[in-house]
């Protein structure tokens, strides 16, 4: 990859003024608006959801203060309001009953899962006025926590989880999702996914792959929002968080095998690496701030430690400046109503 190099201050030093102040170009918020570089639009942001089986109105998430489990009634509403505030999609993930889990996680790709119902009662209420996403992974729905059914040693195994994969995917994209969002990180599961849409029709379907995601402890809130019990770790499939290299052949992988978009998971800690693939990428690159990056943020404001608007519009304008075209955000909703009032 051939870099350009920049110009230094001695070598621009003829050309500026010997007075030259650039504190002037940030006196005033009229000026500080008129010159600045980078911003972020509702429309770029992606707003996870979670619906849960068997309850009958929201359950606050604990871990995730201000978030929430939604009925299937709530999660529509949520998406109107989505909707109205002009923010881009929703990344929708259902949260079963203990019963309904098994080793393979086959409620994933029932009529009866709660996430499919959702995404078809939210398709039926605002047809393409929002962009709806489905998590397509089986952590939620399966006995042990793992992203797939495990082999006789313990581990998953990875041609069997894409079978999983193809089933759950072909029951979201018949409940109306316009893009699946392939979680797992299995080897081989974008071009698998690819050819069982395109085989049964829907080809339309959209493939957003969490291409670099990564074995982080700043997914523990996410565990709890979704009631899964791991079982071990996901070391063994996940991307190690000391390894460039790795984040960028998997991304290229997923390209290639037909990833309409592809993502960097976490968000605000991997900067290096989701600058350096949007410089490549030929496809949307999009940035997931995840579980524990909101609940830091969150907790602190809580306490008045930092100032919250101002902390999560920083984190959003280092994300777009960093490269990524659209961003997941457990702040899509609060943060557009900022932007609308214009706070």
């Amino acid at each position: 990859m051939n870099f350009i190099s920049q110009p230094t201050s001695k070598d621009l030093a003829p050309h500026l003024h010997p007075l030259y102040r650039p504190r002037r170009l940030r006196l005033t918020p009229a000026i500080r608006s008129m010159v600045s570089e980078t911003s972020w639009r509702p429309e770029q942001l992606i707003y996870p959801v979670f619906v849960r089986e068997g309850i009958n109105e929201p359950q606050e998430i604990s871990s995730l203060p201000g978030q929430y489990q939604h009925t299937l009634e709530s999660v529509v509403d949520i998406a109107r309001k989505a909707r109205d505030l002009h923010v881009g999609g929703l990344m929708i993930f259902g949260v079963p009953r203990d019963e309904d889990k098994d080793d393979y996680g086959r409620y994933a790709w029932s009529d009866a899962c709660i996430a499919n119902k959702a995404i078809e009662s939210i398709r039926s209420e605002l047809g393409n006025d929002i962009v709806i996403m489905a998590d397509t992974c089986l952590d939620e729905y399966t006995s042990h926590g793992h992203c797939g059914p495990l082999d006789e040693n313990g581990d998953v195994d990875n041609d069997a989880a894409l079978v999983c994969y193809q089933q759950a995917a072909l029951a979201q994209a018949k409940a109306g999702a316009h893009f699946i969002a392939p979680s797992g990180m299995m080897d081989g599961q974008i071009q698998a996914l690819r050819d069982a849409l395109d085989t049964h029709g829907y080809e339309n379907i959209g493939i957003f792959a969490y291409s670099s995601k990564f074995a982080s402890a700043f997914f523990g809130p996410f565990r709890d929002a979704v009631g899964c019990e791991l079982q071990g770790d996901r070391r063994s499939y996940q991307e190690d968080p000391a390894n460039k290299r790795e984040a960028i052949h998997e991304t290229l992988l997923d390209i290639e095998e037909g990833a309409d978009m592809v993502m960097v998971k976490p968000a605000s800690y991997y900067g290096d690496i989701l600058a350096q693939i949007a410089e490549f990428s030929p496809v949307p690159v999009g940035a997931y701030q995840v579980s524990g990056e909101y609940a830091m943020v969150a907790a602190a404001a809580e306490r008045g430690w930092i100032d919250k608007k101002r902390t999560v519009d920083e984190q959003l304008i280092c994300l777009v400046r960093g490269g990524a075209d659209v961003i997941l955000t457990y702040w899509a909703l609060e943060a557009a109503e900022w932007k609308a009032k214009k706070l």
